[in-house]
């Protein structure tokens, strides 16, 4: 608690009720609440929240929800660092900052931060791969799913639904089971016996943690062991009525605080209060892993990412991807005050072009010759070394650089349409660390010409310089988030990306396409479609299962010689041991086979395959999951082989 708070609560007469003199109904109620609960009552006139019980009637009526009042305020003051008091104190400082217009970046001069170029699929980059492998047993993920899909137009949580609907494999089947073929394969990579398990941290809410608990229990956890799992809730906060700080009361319950999600930012305190960070650390857990629950090609990138931070010893590294100007991510930023101060972070879309043109660059955020903004973009992906996460936190208790948004009713901004309320975010955890830190930012680029190297760019830095190692991966290969429902896809400007369930869908065969022919398949080009009112390019629906391929080095041992795949084939492999070679599909093949089997395919598939059919989003005869797409798949024909048991196979024409 705050010592001002404290000196103003010790002023208060202890056996008297005089401190509650400025809220008399409250003063009438005393004799209902417990000594606990009259503390929290102190805090809160102490604060100047005596309207909250302004319209408390006498004792005997509503007692239970007076009672039930002082639980919430309890939970409220419990969930954040330092309680209301701090709550309340930073919310008067940030409002007062809006209302008068500060500038956050004030004194700071913006520059796109340097690098230097990797190429995907070269020695070192599969190099800097394997060494992710190596490292992934010392590694634990935590995964931030706080929200539904209602933004989408799917009604559940954004983890149940399906990535793309060829396999039907929902988000969080796919993390998982990419979770366990890194933990498989960093133990083969291991000397002597390796029985690591990779840790998963969950963070959810209020509206997300039963349905998620239920998803992984009805699904047996996709085949993790349940204590290698372990959810965190996150707890809302008050919501603010004016520019003073006031708590408002929930519009529905005079007997309730108003609440809303504080921000992904929350995840830093949970894992710090939970005492799960020290557990990992006594069990050998070197980095922690953070990521977001709707991106499908996410675990792409991150063998390479972590490899990066394993050889260059960062205590923070952020993957990052090119970004369109104005595109609604963040852009990663170097900033250089006057003073002399410099720092990388990501400062987000709606703030980095004024910054631009407050300093000097008259046209703000734009693309240049590559096609995309020199600012790339921040995708939420965080890799943390464990220890100095540790004692970072021990000082801060994991509380974040919040910021607030208030929607004014006019110009005086005296008042706000509607309550506000301070927010975090998960990736502004560097702006806490001193200037020792090494934190750093990796870049990687591709280009997009069809078939053409894939490049990528790693600014690096020592301490005293950039302060931030970013690694910022080609869209195609880390980035392809579902955040957008079709109507508001659809108004995206052209050439930006839609963000979109039907993007989102697209892109992972997309991937899939283009590292298969980066290993020497002879893949068919895409054609351009358009899917709820979005224009999208379709590859062959090429689909894998982790354990087949993590990573380059993996699809390059499995495909030999001689494969084509034709635009309108369908491809799933489900199977560790499976093998192409001199194998050319026109159709549909789906191979399910258990890691003993070695099957090869080989010769000519051809049939009438699976079909992509157009429905309409407004259509409620079809599922939501499919709705949001713009697509069916008609499973019209297909070669379906299953091998159960072990053995060498062959399919041939």
């Amino acid at each position: 608690m705050e010592s001002s708070t404290v000196e103003k609560l010790s002023d208060l007469s202890i056996g008297s009720d005089d401190w509650a003199a400025s809220a008399p109904n409250l003063r009438k109620n005393l004799q209902i609440l417990s000594p606990e609960q009259i503390e929290l009552a102190k805090m809160l006139l102490c604060e100047g929240q005596s309207h909250l019980f302004s319209h408390w009637p006498e004792p005997g009526v509503d007692d239970r929800s007076k009672l039930s009042f002082f639980e919430q305020v309890s939970r409220l003051n419990a969930s954040y660092p330092g309680g209301l008091v701090s709550y309340i104190k930073n919310a008067r400082s940030l409002l007062a900052d809006s209302k008068a217009g500060k500038n956050p970046f004030d004194g700071f001069t913006p520059s796109v931060p340097s690098g230097e170029v990797l190429t995907f699929g070269d020695d070192n980059f599969m190099m800097l791969e394997e060494e992710g492998i190596r490292e992934a047993q010392n590694a634990a993920f935590v995964l931030v799913a706080g929200g539904l899909g209602e933004r989408l137009g799917y009604k559940g949580i954004k983890l149940a639904l399906p990535s793309e609907i060829t396999t039907g494999t929902c988000f969080l089947q796919h993390y998982v089971e990419s979770i366990l073929a890194l933990q498989e394969a960093s133990c083969k990579l291991s000397p002597g016996k390796c029985d690591a398990q990779i840790p998963l941290v969950i963070m959810t809410s209020d509206d997300t943690h039963a349905p998620t608990l239920q998803l992984l229990e009805s699904h047996s956890y996709f085949g993790m062991k349940t204590d290698q799992v372990k959810l965190l809730k996150q707890e809302k906060v008050a919501c603010l009525a004016d520019n003073d700080a006031r708590l408002a009361l929930d519009p529905n319950d005079k007997y309730k605080i108003q609440t809303k999600p504080h921000g992904h930012g929350d995840v830093h305190a949970l894992l710090h209060s939970s005492g799960v960070l020290n557990q990992w650390k006594n069990s050998g857990v070197k980095w922690v892993l953070f990521f977001q629950d709707t991106n499908g090609l996410l675990f792409k990138a991150i063998p390479a990412s972590l490899g990066v931070s394993s050889i260059k010893g960062y205590h923070v590294n952020s993957l990052s991807v090119p970004r369109k100007a104005k595109e609604a991510i963040g852009g990663i930023t170097k900033l250089t005050h006057a003073d002399g101060r410099t720092m990388v972070i990501n400062v987000e879309y709606n703030q980095l072009d004024p910054l631009l043109r407050a300093t000097g660059h008259a046209d703000g955020d734009v693309n240049c010759e590559t096609g995309y903004s020199p600012f790339p973009g921040n995708i939420n992906q965080l890799i943390l070394e464990l220890g100095q996460y540790i004692e970072e936190l021990n000082k801060t208790k994991g509380a974040i650089a919040e910021f607030v948004n208030p929607k004014y009713k006019d110009s005086t901004k005296t008042s706000f349409k509607s309550s506000t309320r301070l927010e975090c975010m998960m990736q502004d955890y560097p702006k806490t660390l001193p200037s020792s830190a090494r934190v750093g930012f990796t870049e990687e680029y591709g280009k997009k010409a069809k078939g053409k190297s894939l490049e990528c760019r790693t600014g690096g830095t020592g301490v005293e310089e950039e302060k931030t190692k970013q690694m910022v991966m080609d869209a195609w290969l880390a980035y392809a988030p579902v955040k957008n429902n079709p109507e508001d896809a659809a108004k995206v400007p052209k050439g930006n990306p839609y963000h979109s369930a039907t993007s989102g869908e697209m892109a992972i065969y997309r991937a899939n396409s283009l590292i298969l022919r980066k290993a020497g398949v002879q893949i068919a080009d895409p054609v351009v479609d358009v899917f709820n009112g979005q224009e999208v390019e379709v590859w062959p629906r090429i689909m894998w299962k982790p354990k087949w391929a993590l990573i380059f080095s993996d699809v390059r041992k499995k495909v030999l010689t001689g494969c084509s795949v034709s635009q309108r084939s369908t491809m799933v492999i489900s199977g560790q041991n499976v093998f192409l070679d001199g194998l050319s599909l026109d159709g549909t093949i789906v191979i399910n086979a258990i890691s003993g089997a070695e099957v090869k395919l080989t010769g000519s598939v051809q049939n009438k395959g699976w079909i992509l059919k157009h429905i309409d989003y407004k259509d409620s005869s079809f599922p939501e999951e499919m709705r949001i797409r713009g697509f069916i798949i008609d499973k019209v024909e297909q070669l379906v082989m299953n091998y159960t048991e072990p053995g060498k196979f062959c399919i041939g024409s």
